[in-house]
This record gives C-alpha cells, structure tokens and sequence, in this order.
C-alpha cells in the first residue's frame, strides 16, 4: 500500500501516559504525510473524521491506533481501504506498569534502567507498535473472493437414512436447497424405524411415544427436492466444497454427481456382544443385548429367547462393555433411557412381571429425568447401584445373577427369565469405509485419539465440524446420543453445511476465520517437493501431483497458516499474511544499544485464546512487562522459523510463543497448531546454534482463554529468565 494515514486515538488513558506528539512525529519520520490524533476515534464523529480524511488524502490503508483489534472491528471498516489496529489500549496504556517489590503501581517516571524511566520504555513500545503497523500496511495487498472457474455446486449430500440423516435432508430442502440422500438399506430409518417406541422428543418426557422416524420418512420420501438412493453406497468423494465429485453405486452401476457440502449421518452399531461372555453373553440361555430386546418387543414378543415362554421377570444390566478402558472408554448416552423403556414394556406387557435394573451411575440426560422419576415411581421397577459378580444359569431356564457393593450394602442373588446387556454405541465409520475420500491424508475422517472411530473436531467451539471443511457428521456418527439429540445435532449439520455453501459462493473461509476472504498462495517455482505443508494440513485441504508438488483446495482451506508456517522455502503466503510482511515488522522495531538493561522480547501470540487472554489481563489492568513486543498470528502452527531467525538477528533477548493448549483436551482451533509449533522448536533450536545462542532464550507455551494469571505470571518468568542470560549479543548491530 503506498498512500498509509496514520490515526491515534487520545482517549481510554491513551494520552493521559503517552505523548501524543511524539508519537505522531515517529509516524511522519517513518514516510507518511497523513498523521492525525482525535478523540474517540470509534464514535461517530471519529469515524466521520476519518472517512473524510481517507477520502482528502486518497488513502488505500490506515492504522487505527487505539483499542484492540478483538474490538470495535465493524466500525474500523472502510470498505475498500485496507486498515490495520494498533493496540494502544489494551497493548500498552492498561497492560504496561511499573511495579514496586510488593505489588504495587508505581509513577511512570519511575527509573528501571541506567537514565531510563518507565515513560520512556513505555513511549518505545507505542513507538515500535505504530512503525510495526506502517511495515506491516507497506507489504499489505488487499484480500480477492477465491472465485474458482467451475461453477460451485449448492446441492447437499446426506450420508445415512436414519433420524439424523432424515432430520439433515428435510432442513436442507426446507432452506431451498436440494438434497441427494444416500441410504445402505433397502428401507429409510435405520435402527430407529425397528424401535417398538421411544420416549418422547418433548415435554413432559414422561412417556413412549411412536417412533418419529415414520414421519420423517413420509415427508423425505414426498419432498421433490429430496433424492433418495436406496441399497446404495457412496464409493467415492473428490474435490472440495461446492466442488465435490460424488460417485454413487446402486444396483451394480455408479453414477457421479456434483455436490456443495456433505451431512455424514451414517450412524452406529450396537458395541460386539460375543466380546461379553463374562456377562453371560453366548454362554448363558436368555442373556441378550438392548438392541436384540428391543426388536422382540417391535414384534410383539415378550418371550424368552430359549423356549418362548412370557418373560416374567427381567434384569438389566446397564454399562456393559461402556465407561470400561477394556471395551469402550465412554458413555453411549442412550442406555439408562434405554433400559428404562424395556422395563415399561415388561410391566405394561404383565403388570405382575418385575424388572431388575442393577447400574453403577444411572444417567438420563436432561429433562429425561422425568422418565426416569415416573419408572422410580412403579412398584413393579428395581433400580440398585450394584456391581455384577456372576451371570450363570438357574433352574428351568432361567439366568442367575449375583450383584455385589448394592446400595443395600450386601451381596444380592436374583434368577430371573431374561437378561439384557445394556450394550453401547460404535459410530459405524469405526471399521467402515462410508466416505470414501480421495484426500492425500486418507479415505476417511480424521478420529478422536482412541475414540473408537468418532470424527476428530474441536468439540469446544466448533461442535458440528469436522477436519473435512464442507463434511458435517450428524447423529450417532457424530457421537453418541439419544434420538432428540440427534434430531438437533442433524439440524445443527444441515445449518452449517448451508452456511459452507454461503460462504463458498461469497469467497471467504468458512471457519473459523469467517469473513476472511485471503487463502495462501503458491510460488512453485522454488519448491523442493519436501510435502510438509501437505503433511501438516490439519484439514487436507492440499493434495499432491505425480512429482510431490502441492494441489491446493482452497474451499477447503481454513486459513490457518499451518502450511505457510511449515514450509522451510518460505514459498507460501496470503496477501495480507506473508513471510515479507512478519519480517518487515520485525525490522521496524528499534533496538537499543547493547549494555543499558534496555531488554526486547517478542511474542507471537495466537489470535485464538492467547491474545484474548492478554485483552482480558488488560481489561483487569494486571501487568504484562513493557519490554514484551506482541506480534498476534493466526495459529502457532503459522509461526514459520524464519520468524525467529529475524526477531534474534534484530537483537531480541528473547521470543515466547503462546498458544492454545494440546494433547488429549486440546482446545488448539486448529487442531494441531500448538503441537506442530512444538514440534518445530527443534529447528528452532538449530537457529539458536546457528547464532550462538542459548536455546533458553525461545519458549513455549499454552495458555486457555482465562488462564490470565498464568499468562502474567509466565511472561514474568520468562522475562526474569532472560535476564539472567543477559542481552543478546547481535543488539545494537
């Protein structure tokens, strides 16, 4: 950008501890004639002083020196004029203060160097900020929509004929968009069409009600906008969103359609019984699952699976093979509610008959606690916290069990006619290739670590995504859940798989730096075919050719930067995020000589949790040291080695790096960021031997959102640390 106006803000403290004056004339020594200071520049009024300013002066860009960028960002836009923030607020004048040995603030003229005051450190850093941000505006070229030469594709695949996959297709259609839905069985329903019933869907959820499914196949197989295939696979998925190539296989021939997003509502199977013969299962006459249960009943055969005769008394026993590191880790969600409909039936079926439930927790979700309280309430229902010792055979067909540790406090002997394993859920992509994706990372979605097949996404803040942009699961695909859950989950699909498509067709990612309408560039001319950035794509946003160069998909891309953070060339960058453009700002800063005590760190900080964190630690006005530079980046996974080469070749005493949390509770937006910065510190490390430095002098960290105490407490450690390393030796050069 040529033609930059600088504009400073006066007010929120900012001209109360820093010289405005001064500030304004290090604008001007850095080339730009247009320098203006106002009061309250996000008022109306300011904003109306700026607009006729960029309009007199012909500006293309400007700096808006006042409050964080996490703020007041829709009145700081100016169309078509590029403009970059300068934390002034929250970055210096409430996060910036001299501190006394026992905690307490004192006067900025206060000495903390050999004839430096805190002013002046603090003055620097405005300084560095503002030549940072005309560096950064200088190398800024303004954003193009990613317009591909095919036409984008609005029609919606549906993955799976159950409840959620049905619920997705009639959402979608209802929104104008058309729908394909792809059905394995012979029949629409899945597992909740074979239900005898289930309990309702809403209030009071105190009752079993016909299964909804039979509706929701009515109204599918009625919408004009809606095609179904039966008995028919997916067996093939190129491309990315509103670009996909679908190739569909019913009846011994394949068809290939152009598809916008797709909705994987493909749903479970029951957890493998034969693997429960400690519970009786295969080894015991009348010992069966839920699901196998649950078929008798629809059939109207409340009999004993060996001789037929009318089950008298039932024992349920609940988590089997679940919440166990032995089987599956986790809860099914369904199983209490489950169990306690089975025993409804057994008692509206013969009001003599009994049933046994024996649970170690007994979890109905949410308002299901009314279910729950109405079978509490029948005379004929025996709910005891126990745990299962044996399951055997008793006399005349009927099973023996031995419950022990009962709320009772005593071992229990029961035989009853029937046993039902209250057996969990398995997503059916855990062994079974649904998606089949053409994608150099694979056919199938990336899983949850030892989670049994559950599509991998950040189920903190995006919980409908996958790491497939344009591929929403839905349903017990997703995780498990009862049949309500999944109606909604499937709703939440289809709303996000309509928004992909909006977004597509607008130009701009679609999470979750929605609206930015960059996407990173390829200088192929350099490449060394090395695959990094094909490798470490969280997403699989990029493909290779024959020859290991990169294929972009950029409707697939999330603009993360991991790729332009792991490329060693340096041949990746977006118009307003380039590898120049981190340099320059670098650069920009002014270093001290060497031997005063006047220390620099640099901080790349992710825009995430990191630098919201540090807004907050503002907004309570606890400190962060003044000799801390900020540099916000998309993702730790975007911080590319050659920032670090710079910031130490500048003569920066040290460089923390702070990021969203990893491992098996990441939190990391962008899934892998954190650890694949972590993961790069060993050729930071080579760096630092290149220089002769130690390797002390870069760190990093995690941090959550509102962990701002740590945030204070580490950047004051590191900085402490440092010190005691002393300056770095290229200061001043």
């Amino acid at each position: 950008m040529d033609k930059i106006g600088v504009f400073i803000c006066r007010s929120c403290g900012i001209a109360e501890r820093l010289n405005i004056e001064e500030l304004e004339a290090k604008a001007r020594e850095q080339g730009v004639n247009s320098v203006y200071s106002a009061e309250f520049l996000c008022s109306k009024e300011g904003k109306e002083f700026i607009n006729s300013k960029i309009e007199a002066d012909g500006l293309d860009a400007v700096s808006i020196c006042a409050c964080s960028f996490r703020v007041n960002y829709d009145v700081f836009n100016f169309g078509k004029v590029a403009v970059d923030r300068v934390s002034l607020r929250e970055g210096v004048v409430w996060s910036r203060f001299p501190m006394g040995d026992s905690g307490e603030i004192l006067d900025d003229s206060t000495e903390i160097a050999s004839g430096v005051s805190f002013k002046d450190e603090l003055m620097a850093l405005a300084k560095d900020y503002i030549n940072m941000s005309i560096a950064k505006l200088r190398s800024y070229k303004l954003p193009e929509p990613f317009k591909p030469e095919e036409e984008l594709s609005k029609t919606i695949l549906v993955i799976g004929g159950g409840v959620a996959g049905l619920t997705a297709s009639l959402e979608c259609a209802k929104a104008g968009y058309d729908v394909i839905l792809v059905e394995k069985e012979k029949e629409l329903g899945g597992f909740a069409a074979k239900m005898k019933s289930h309990c309702e869907t809403k209030p009071p959820y105190k009752n079993l009600v016909e299964p909804v499914v039979k509706s929701l196949i009515s109204e599918v197989e009625s919408n004009d906008l809606i095609k179904v295939y039966k008995s028919a696979t997916v067996t093939n998925i190129n491309g990315g969103p509103g670009l996909y190539n679908v190739k569909i296989k019913q009846g011994g021939k394949e068809e290939e359609v152009r598809i916008g997003a797709i909705v994987l509502a493909a749903g479970f199977k029951p957890y493998d019984p034969t693997k429960l013969a400690h519970l009786g299962y295969g080894e015991v006459p009348n010992v069966m699952t839920n699901v196998e249960f649950e078929k008798m009943a629809a059939e109207g055969k409340l009999v004993r699976p060996s001789d037929g005769a009318p089950i008298k008394s039932i024992l349920f026993i609940q988590c089997a093979g679940q919440r166990d590191e032995n089987h599956l880790a986790y809860c099914s969600s369904f199983c209490c509610l489950a169990s306690l409909k089975q025993a409804k039936y057994i008692r509206e079926a013969d009001s003599e008959a009994k049933a046994y439930i024996v649970y170690e927790y007994m979890r109905t979700m949410g308002i299901y606690e009314n279910f729950y309280k109405t079978l509490q309430d029948d005379p004929g229902v025996f709910l005891t916290k126990g745990e299962v010792v044996s399951v055997s055979k008793g006399e005349n067909g009927k099973v023996k069990v031995v419950v022990d540790n009962t709320l009772l406090g005593e071992k229990v002997e029961l035989e009853v006619d029937a046993v039902v394993l209250a057996t969990g859920m398995v997503p059916v992509t855990a062994d079974e290739a649904v998606l089949n994706l053409e994608y150099r990372q694979g056919p199938a979605l990336p899983e949850l670590e030892l989670f049994y097949g559950y599509a991998d996404s950040n189920y903190i803040c995006f919980p409908y995504e996958t790491r497939r942009t344009g591929i929403y699961a839905a349903g017990a695909v997703h995780q498990p859940m009862t049949i309500d859950q999944a109606i909604e989950d499937a709703r939440g699909a289809a709303l996000k798989a309509i928004q992909c498509l909006t977004a597509i067709e607008v130009g701009h990612a679609v999470h979750p730096r929605t609206w930015d309408f960059a996407y990173p560039e390829w200088d192929l001319k350099m490449c060394t075919q090395c695959k990094r950035c094909t490798e470490e794509c969280p997403f699989g946003a990029l493909n290779e050719d024959e020859k290991a160069f990169p294929i972009p998909f950029i409707t697939r891309c999330r603009r993360c930067g991991t790729c332009f953070g792991a490329c060693p060339q340096r041949i990746i960058n977006f118009k307003d995020y380039s590898i120049d453009m981190i340099g320059s700002m670098i650069k920009a800063t002014e270093m001290p000589e060497q031997g005063y005590e006047q220390y620099r760190f640099m901080a790349f900080v992710c825009e995430n949790d990191a630098y919201p964190a540090l807004d907050m630690l503002a907004y309570k006005r606890m400190n962060l040291p003044v000799y801390f530079r900020v540099i916000p980046v998309r993702c730790l996974g975007a911080v590319n080695v050659s920032f670090i080469k710079d910031a130490m070749s500048k003569g920066y005493d040290g460089i923390i790096l702070l990021g969203c949390k990893y491992g098996e509770n990441y939190q990391c937006h962008f899934i892998k960021g954190s650890e694949l910065a972590n993961r790069r510190m060993e050729n930071v490390q080579e760096t630092l031997q290149q220089l002769a430095l130690e390797m002390e002098r870069v760190s990093i960290d995690t941090v959550a959102i509102d962990e701002i105490e740590k945030l204070a407490e580490k950047t004051k450690e590191f900085a402490e640390t440092i010190k005691g390393y002393g300056e770095n030796p290229f200061k001043g050069w």
